[in-house]
């Protein structure tokens, strides 16, 4: 009998040379990060960037996230200034992605940059990804490995829901943050565009200034600022203190009863943890038959302030 998971494999030497030569082919994979898996594929082929695009079924104004094993990969691409700096040196590897303008004679396709002249960058933390990078020379193109404006997966069987055994996706656990980076534009004027695990107030702390937080772009210069997203694709409604016993109920904290029907992100009212559970919560519930989904009140500060964001456009077409 065939292993229907067979395309999620183990991370060791000899699948390393495999994944190395899928990507040197122009061929993506899914892969782990500290934040959510990503689909990844050769920044610089634009074969590469098209195949993404077209499993995602993904916009093409909607750019892509480059990620780098380190800053002397970098800069042979992209412009990078004291702010940069200052940030990077606090916050990288980690879970951060940064705006910043694309140099003339970079080998970023500019289709992963939806033809714009700035482009995000990250270094991840995870150490999987960083034997990787480290590897290739190029670096890797990298949204959510879900279908566009889905539910980012948090674990590989999650990639394979999304795409069957179109890709193989490399086996690295149970993402440990659940939620997608803090984005950060360094051009022109400084400020937030997608909420992260790093708050505004860490990263003021470091810069020295008050940032603002922009989510509504008209041109998007950095994933998550779709309208609809983070969707599991059935009715969401957010801050209920109720919910009817036929639907699911997303909880927080302890003066919510445990029911049948009850998915408590955090009985402990620990933010990060909330964060963890919250797709892994989206998923199981969409699995278990519910039509409707209510979701309490989540406190708006530091990582609440990202997962309130994510409720907010999972919710758009309905609340």
């Amino acid at each position: 009998m065939k292993n229907i998971y067979s395309n999620i494999i183990k991370f060791n030497s000899k699948n390393l040379i495999k994944i190395i030569n899928i990507l040197k082919k122009n061929g993506i994979i899914g892969l782990p990060t500290e934040t959510v898996y990503g689909l990844a594929g050769n920044a610089y082929s634009n074969s590469a960037i098209k195949k993404i695009f077209k499993i995602k079924k993904r916009l093409k104004k909607n750019p892509l996230i480059i990620h780098y094993y380190n800053l002397s990969h970098a800069k042979k691409d992209v412009l990078l200034d004291r702010k940069f700096y200052k940030i990077y040196k606090k916050f990288s590897p980690g879970p951060i992605t940064y705006i910043v303008k694309k140099k003339n004679n970079s080998k970023i396709k500019p289709l992963a940059c939806a033809n714009l002249k700035t482009v995000g960058i990250r270094f991840p933390k995870n150490k999987i990804i960083r034997k990787l990078l480290k590897k290739l020379e190029f670096p890797l193109a990298m949204p959510s490995a879900n279908k566009s404006s889905g539910v980012s997966p948090v674990k590989p069987l999650d990639v394979f829901e999304e795409f069957n055994n179109k890709i193989k996706v490399v086996d690295g656990g149970i993402s440990k943050i659940g939620i997608e980076s803090t984005v950060l534009n360094l051009v022109d004027k400084v400020c937030i565009l997608r909420p992260g695990i790093i708050t505004p107030k860490q990263i003021e702390n470091v810069l020295k200034t008050k940032l603002k937080i922009l989510t509504k772009q008209t041109i998007l210069k950095s994933p998550g600022l779709l309208k609809k997203h983070y969707s599991p694709g059935i009715p969401m409604y957010i801050n209920k203190n109720k919910c009817p016993d036929k639907y699911a109920f997303i909880t927080f904290g302890k003066k919510y009863p445990v029911t049948r029907n009850s998915f408590n992100l955090s009985r402990k009212s620990n933010l990060n943890e909330a964060a963890k559970n919250l797709y892994k919560f989206f998923r199981a519930i969409k699995n278990k038959g519910y039509k409707k989904i209510y979701v309490t009140k989540i406190p708006n500060k530091e990582i609440g302030y990202a997962i309130n964001d994510r409720l907010k456009r999972a919710a758009k077409k309905w609340s």
